[in-house]
């Protein structure tokens, strides 16, 4: 079987130390004009606080989160950023979740740090490169910086750096129970999706199960964006592969064998037969029929908030 493996670029900076927040996505969607055009000087003239009603770090940390959960990708003149065609699906005003109040838009923004991880390296480690079920930072500092060190094609990484990513990563999902700022003490748009929590003081634990906010529509439409990811030109996976596999949905999701293979089981009558389990002489497969890749995602995404 056919695998790509993960072209994952050095990216540990930009978020300020702030982890998302609820709103923030958002925010940077409304600054885009009729042509879904939204000017790089939006994030750095002197309006920038006024009109994000945040601080200057903050407007830099706004900029990262929108770049990173794929709400926005920059143009071809380096001028602008481009709003991208999930986003607009989600944020216009009339659209699936203008104010982010389903898990769903959890669950993409999620899936874009630690499935796609264009520009969240530590998020694709922490999911799918790290193996302990609990941990420290302390403890799994010195296997990040290993990681980093072997996809930075030599260039040389802060200690300090990698530290700060590997805490904002964590609070994003795990915050700190009390907190100096109103503004940090909101809640982190990661944390509702219960896939990190603080077992004690400075002791952390992924949560693996069936996780009852994920629609079977995403974990299909996830699935399909793995599919053609890792396993491009692939008629059938392997349930081990969609469990386990690097940036799979089983990984990424942190989702336990049995809760796998009950939606792998739905998959047939929810797709419409596109997406087919067979449990023949042990092999345990999904088999994928042709498709029209855009409108299948376009549908399980809409879907997904029904």
């Amino acid at each position: 079987m056919a695998y790509n493996e993960p072209q994952i670029e050095a990216h540990f900076s930009g978020h300020e130390t702030f982890p998302l927040r609820q709103m923030w996505l958002k925010k940077a969607f409304d600054r885009a004009d009729t042509r879904w055009v939204v000017s790089k000087e939006t994030f750095t003239d002197d309006n920038a606080i006024a009109t994000f009603g945040v601080g200057r770090n903050m407007v830099s940390s706004i900029k990262h989160w929108a770049l990173a959960c794929e709400i926005m990708r920059e143009d071809a003149s380096k001028k602008n950023f481009i709003i991208n065609d999930v986003a607009r699906k989600i944020y216009v005003d009339d659209g699936y979740d203008p104010y982010s109040q389903y898990p769903t838009t959890a669950w993409y923004a999620h899936w874009c740090l630690a499935g796609r991880s264009t520009r969240s390296t530590t998020w694709f480690w922490l999911f799918n490169v790290l193996n302990a079920q609990t941990f420290t930072r302390d403890e799994v500092m010195p296997t990040l910086a290993k990681f980093a060190q072997s996809i930075s094609a030599g260039k040389k990484l802060s200690q300090a750096t990698l530290a700060r990513d590997l805490e904002t990563c964590v609070r994003g999902y795990a915050p700190r129970s009390a907190s100096s700022s109103v503004e940090e003490a909101a809640e982190p748009m990661l944390a509702e999706l219960g896939l990190i929590q603080e077992e004690r003081k400075g002791v952390y634990s992924f949560r693996r199960g069936p996780k009852s906010s994920l629609t079977d529509a995403f974990f299909a439409w996830a699935l399909v964006d793995f599919w053609d990811r890792y396993h491009p030109g692939e008629t059938s996976l392997t349930f081990e592969s969609i469990a386990y596999g690097i940036g799979s949905p089983g990984r990424v999701f942190k989702l336990d064998e049995e809760s796998t293979a009950e939606r792998l089981f739905a998959l047939s009558n929810l797709t419409d037969g596109k997406l087919k389990w067979s449990d023949t002489s042990g092999l345990r497969q999904i088999y994928r029929s042709e498709m029209d890749v855009v409108n299948f995602k376009r549908a399980m995404m809409e879907m997904s908030y029904e």
